[in-house]
């Protein structure tokens, strides 16, 4: 017989302790048999919860299911930091069951910090570092927008406010609000090119007030970054090209991208920038390239990128199925496309990128079979011409986009391939 199910009950707690909870909140611990959190969140609670008090592990990810099995027929208190559901362990208790537990939140940090700021709520872009890389922050930057960044710790303000000075926005004014709701609470300002304040309480949050130096680089929030912005060795998809190729993409909230041929990872990176629940693996045969492509990621905001060193198609046995592939790089290694055209499901994308006549030829062909869109794109600039100016022309290239299952040939009224 399978063991009675835990009746798991989460309460949010804030830095005010158990002076802060709602009468259902204390009844919640004071009934339990077990009660699980951090250490600093156990110490908060008063005698009168007798239940067998347990401090996470870590990691606490993998010990969640083997804690909850452990204590099955029993009634689970979890002691979680303000709002269980906002970047807490509400979301990973309701993956483990099956089914969200019983949540009782507190206010979380974000909506103190924004009522003690005076800034709206819905006007404000929150970025958590707790466990993640700094580098995330990079890709929120922006003149004029306001971020909360949960910090990691003490130190998360001084890092900050060098990554800050570091990616041009040494004027922005920085509030590091500490231990916010209970008696306790502090607030240090600054700018991040004076900061110079030592490391605080460990439990703060840092407000941002975005300001970009003046001579800056201007990073905008839609694909086509300046070229300048990409340290690369020419082996990169250029500004406008660029452009249209993560049109053609179309990246949507959640989508994994595969950049075979990364380059510079230009193409990755900005499919990621487009929004934070964006993945990529990019591949790249040239170590020195995959290394240069990591850097970029980190500078531009998306560290997460995973950066695969090696030869495709051999390279893409091992990821995760794609929901759209881009093709920069290799066109004509033998059987590329095929492994790339197997990867994907019905309705993912494939792009595929050329300047070369064997290459394009190949996607003649491959558009006369599966349809698609196969377009050429030519950009010229304007250049000095003795004390004139005129036009040079950028090499052509030749794009092809297609859905699988799609339209044979949407120019088609009939759909027939021609």
């Amino acid at each position: 017989m399978n063991p009675t199910p835990p009746t798991v009950t989460v309460v949010g707690l804030g830095a005010d302790g158990w002076t802060g909870l709602t009468p259902a909140a204390r009844h919640a611990l004071t009934a339990a048999g077990v009660i699980l959190g951090g250490p600093r969140q156990l110490a908060l609670l008063p005698p009168e919860c007798e239940g067998e008090r347990i401090a996470w592990p870590t990691p606490l990810r993998p010990a969640v299911p083997g804690l909850l099995k452990a204590h099955a027929g029993h009634r689970i208190a979890v002691l979680a930091s303000g709002d269980p559901m906002f970047y807490g362990i509400g979301r990973t208790l309701t993956e483990v069951l099956g089914a969200p537990p019983r949540i009782l939140p507190h206010p979380s940090s974000v909506a103190y910090a924004c009522a003690r700021l005076g800034w709206a709520v819905e006007d404000v872009e929150v970025v958590t570092v707790v466990g993640r890389p700094l580098a995330r922050v990079a890709a929120a930057l922006h003149d004029g927008r306001r971020l909360i960044v949960l910090s990691a710790g003490a130190d998360t303000p001084r890092d900050l406010a060098a990554l800050l000075r570091e990616r041009g926005f040494g004027p922005s004014c920085l509030r590091v609000l500490e231990q916010l709701g209970s008696g306790e609470e502090n607030e240090v300002a600054g700018t991040a090119d004076g900061w110079g304040a030592a490391p605080g309480d460990p439990l703060n949050v840092v407000a941002v007030d975005c300001r970009r130096a003046p001579d800056a680089l201007r990073l905008g929030a839609v694909p086509g970054l300046p070229d300048t912005a990409y340290e690369h060795d020419g082996q990169l998809t250029k500004r406008h090209i660029r452009a249209a190729t993560l049109g053609a993409l179309a990246p949507a909230p959640g989508e994994l991208l595969w950049d075979i041929g990364g380059g510079s990872g230009s193409i990755a990176v900005e499919w990621m920038r487009t929004h934070p629940s964006c993945q990529a693996f990019t591949v790249e045969r040239d170590p020195v390239r995959a290394e240069r492509i990591a850097r970029n990621a980190d500078r531009l905001g998306v560290p997460g990128l995973r950066v695969v060193t090696g030869a495709a198609p051999a390279a893409l046995a091992q990821l995760t199925t794609p929901d759209a592939v881009f093709i920069g790089g290799g066109l004509t290694a033998p059987g590329l496309l095929d492994a790339c055209w197997d990867a994907l499901p019905a309705g993912g994308r494939l792009v595929a990128n050329t300047v070369t006549l064997e290459s394009e030829a190949l996607l003649a062909d491959w558009y006369r079979r599966h349809g698609g869109e196969l377009v050429r794109l030519t950009v010229a600039h304007a250049v000095p011409v003795g004390t004139f100016t005129g036009w040079r022309q950028a090499m052509p290239v030749t794009q092809w986009a297609v859905v699988k299952g799609g339209p044979l040939n949407p120019n088609s009224p009939s759909g027939d391939a021609i």
